[in-house]
C-alpha cells in the first residue's frame, strides 16, 4: 500500500455519513502512534481545569490506580472506535462510560470541554508533529464522530464545526486553567506512568519529564506549577518529533489496523477483558475477554 493511499481513501468518504470509518482509518492505520499521544495529552489537559482535576484526585483512582484508569479509558474508547457506536459492543461501552460519569457531579461545560480536547488536540498535534496534516475532509469527519459520541453521552450544546470546538476549547482554558494541589498530584501521577511506557522506560525519568514539559504550552505548565523548560530543550524535543515525521513520509501505509488494546501501554488485563455495564458483572473482574491473539471471543 502506497503512503498516501489511506488519505486518498478518506477523502473519497462522506464526512457526514462515513465519519466512523474515517476515524477508524485515521486512529488505527494512518496515525496510530500520533493520535494515541495526542489523546493522552488531551486527557492531561483536562486536569488543569480545577473542577476536573480536583474531582479526579478526590476519587483516588488517578493516583492509586492510574494504570488501570488509563487502561479503562483507552479500552472503552477503543471498543467504541473499533466496533462502532451502533454496535452492541459500542452501545455497551457508551453505557458503561455514562454510568461511570454519572456517579459524579460533572457539569455539562466540563464534559463538553473534555469532548473538545478529543476533537481539537489530535488535529493540532498532527499539524506540528505528524508526517502529514489531516485534510479538511478528515477534520470534518473526525469532528462529526465526536459530535455523535457527545450526543450518546448526553452532552448538550455541542459545537457544529471544528472551528467552533477550537474556539470553545481555547476560551474554556483561558477562563478556567488554574493551579490546584489535587490536580497537580493527578498530573504528576500520570507523568510517572508515562515514564514507564516503552520506550520511555529505557530513559531516565527526569529526562522523560523534561521532554514532556517541552511539548506543553505555557498556560498548561503554569496551571500545574511546572517549571518552563529551556528553549534548547524545547527545540531538541520538538525537533525530534518533527524529524520522526520526516522519516515516516518514506514508509508505506499500514495495511492492518492497530488498536489501543494492542499497545504495550495497556497492562491491567493480561488475561483479557470485556466491556460490561455496572451491575451486570462481578466487581473487580476484567471488562472484556480476549483470546491470546487479541480478537474478541464470543
Amino acid at each position: 500500500m502506497k503512503r498516501y493511499d489511506i488519505r486518498d481513501r478518506t477523502d473519497r468518504l462522506d464526512p457526514e455519513t462515513d465519519y466512523e470509518e474515517m476515524s477508524r482509518l485515521l486512529a488505527a492505520q494512518e496515525f496510530p502512534w500520533d493520535i494515541n499521544q495526542a489523546l493522552s495529552f488531551a486527557l492531561f489537559r483536562t486536569y488543569a481545569v480545577p473542577s476536573i482535576g480536583k474531582l479526579l484526585y478526590e476519587t483516588g483512582q488517578f493516583t492509586r490506580q492510574v494504570q488501570k484508569r488509563y487502561d479503562d479509558t483507552s479500552l472503552i474508547l477503543d471498543a467504541i472506535l473499533e466496533h462502532g457506536l451502533s454496535s452492541t459492543e459500542g452501545r455497551k461501552s457508551v453505557r458503561r462510560m455514562n454510568q461511570m460519569h454519572g456517579s459524579y457531579d460533572i457539569s455539562n461545560d466540563d464534559m463538553l470541554y473534555v469532548l473538545s480536547t478529543f476533537v481539537v488536540t489530535p488535529v493540532r498535534w498532527l499539524d506540528q508533529y505528524g508526517w502529514r496534516k489531516m485534510t479538511a475532509n478528515e477534520i470534518t469527519g473526525s469532528t462529526n464522530y465526536y459530535r455523535r459520541l457527545g450526543r450518546h453521552m448526553n452532552i448538550k450544546d455541542t459545537p457544529q464545526t471544528f472551528d467552533e470546538f477550537a474556539t470553545f476549547l481555547d476560551t474554556y482554558e483561558r477562563d478556567h486553567f488554574a493551579y490546584d494541589r489535587g490536580a497537580r498530584a493527578v498530573a504528576d501521577s500520570t507523568l510517572d506512568l508515562m515514564c514507564t511506557f516503552p520506550p520511555n522506560n529505557y530513559a531516565p525519568k527526569a529526562l522523560i519529564r523534561k521532554f514532556s514539559f517541552s511539548l506543553m504550552d505555557d498556560p498548561l505548565l503554569d496551571a500545574f506549577g511546572y517549571h518552563h523548560p529551556s528553549k534548547a530543550m524545547q527545540f531538541l524535543s520538538r525537533g525530534a518529533l518533527k524529524a520522526r515525521a520526516r522519516v515516516l513520509r518514506f514508509f508505506p501505509a499500514r495495511t492492518t489496523p492497530k488498536f489501543a488494546r494492542q499497545l504495550p501501554n495497556i497492562r491491567s488485563y493480561p488475561g483479557g477483558y470485556r466491556v460490561e455495564e455496572l451491575g451486570t458483572f462481578p466487581r473487580g473482574c476484567p471488562v472484556r475477554h480476549l483470546d491470546t491473539d487479541g480478537r474478541a471471543q464470543a
